[in-house]
């Protein structure tokens, strides 16, 4: 279950987070600028289109900036 470990909503006024999370809920339609996972291949085309809000994805991810939307970014 998400959310054991805490999060941190990020949203396109806050821009770039960085920390060590698992899990990274679309809250409100959202578009990355930048996404950060060095276990994850070809993460830079998760970049620069719009998310649905209801979706997700994991991985391990370290630094992540949202260009619009909202989004909550789980803890490991």
């Amino acid at each position: 279950m998400q959310g054991g470990n805490g999060g941190h909503v990020v949203n396109s006024g806050e821009g770039s987070v960085t920390g060590n999370f698992r899990w990274v809920q679309i809250v409100a339609d959202a578009n990355f600028s930048s996404i950060t996972d060095e276990t994850m291949e070809n993460v830079a085309d998760l970049q620069g289109f719009d998310h649905i809000a209801g979706t997700g994805f994991g991985g391990n991810i370290t630094e992540l900036t949202v260009a619009s939307g909202t989004v909550i970014a789980y803890n490991q």
